[in-house]
């Protein structure tokens, strides 16, 4: 192991106070966004999870094998994107 250099100054490690709180609302502002779009995924798969649960007890209710899974399974598609549309666009005023 090589001798360190003591007349050698050790980088400074830190930060200014504004660079602190820069990078502190750039990580707040990421975890913002990441519980955001993994909401929205949870939302889409509730919403389909719904749709085909549903549609599939009524299909045992009423004997109508898939065509209610089916309806039900694409209704829960289309509130999935319209959660989705409704989260992503901003309401125009």
């Amino acid at each position: 192991m090589a001798p360190s250099n003591p007349s050698r100054k050790a980088p400074a490690s830190r930060k200014k106070p504004a660079d602190a709180a820069e990078a502190a609302e750039k990580r707040r502002r990421s975890l913002d966004a990441y519980a955001r779009f993994s909401g929205i995924g949870f939302q889409m798969a509730a919403a389909i999870f719904l749709g085909v649960w549903g549609g599939q007890k009524l299909d045992a209710l009423w004997g109508t094998d898939p065509w209610l899974t089916v309806i039900g399974s694409l209704l829960g598609v289309g509130a999935a994107l319209y959660a989705v549309f409704k989260e992503l666009i901003p309401p125009s005023r």
